[in-house]
């Protein structure tokens, strides 16, 4: 992994055509929603936050699940320079976002090329009549007024699988960059993590963190905090 300054950073930016970001939990941090696995962080202190956010749990326990699930909302973020201009890039650039994240922020700033890899919470549903439901309706109560069914946010819970279809357009938005951008993230959850191995020889990988993340092939890394990177791209 080789070390760059910001100007090199941005200037791999915008000289690239076709640009895929990977995005994980530090983008939003700026917006006021915590990470998960920091000191401030949202497992920080929670015995077994795996199983609260599980399968097993929204079935067996749902008022434990929904208790917790509400603490990830933070429906008060907004968007932070990093959402806002990879949104800006992709109208004069080819340019994809495959995010991590739950948040909705990168929808929020206008990204449509767009993969939630594992979810959003602000897509909701009930679980008995199939009903799309508002997050607005889903924080007062997770019982279906209509129907009595448990609602549930679209998001991939543990014991669950991935969605076939954003693994499919990830890999194909992987494939086909000429840079791929890794952002705000460990870099450690499979399978998000795994998406780098369908990399092209030719593509350059540009990781900007506050920490190095393993990869094995040449990369450049710059260690700062994303959002002073972003607010310099032209």
């Amino acid at each position: 992994m080789q070390k760059i300054d910001e100007k090199n950073a941005v200037s791999l930016i915008e000289q690239a055509e076709k640009i895929t970001f990977l995005t994980g939990a530090g983008v939003s941090t700026a917006s006021g929603v915590p990470d998960y696995r920091s000191l401030s962080g949202i497992y920080h202190g929670i015995e077994r936050p795996e199983y609260l956010l599980s399968h097993s749990c929204m079935l067996e326990e749902p008022e434990k699940f929904y208790s917790f699930v509400q603490t990830l909302y933070h429906p008060q973020a907004k968007p932070n320079s990093i959402h806002m201009k990879m949104a800006e890039l992709e109208k004069i650039k080819d340019t994809w976002v495959i995010s991590q994240n739950v948040d909705g922020l990168h929808a929020a700033a206008g990204s449509q090329r767009l993969v939630n890899f594992h979810g959003d919470l602000y897509d909701c549903y009930c679980r008995k009549c199939g009903q799309k439901v508002s997050a607005k309706t889903y924080l007062l109560s997770d019982r279906h007024d209509q129907c009595g069914g448990q609602i549930r946010p679209n998001i991939v819970l543990y014991e669950e699988g991935l969605d076939e279809q954003a693994i499919a357009v990830s890999i194909e938005a992987v494939a086909e960059a000429e840079l791929i951008v890794i952002v705000g993230t460990t870099f450690q959850v499979h399978p998000f993590c795994d998406l780098i191995h369908y990399a092209t020889d030719t593509a350059k990988i540009l990781v900007i963190n506050q920490t190095a993340v393993q990869l094995n092939r040449e990369s450049y890394f710059f260690k700062q905090d994303a959002v002073k990177v972003f607010e310099n791209i032209l």
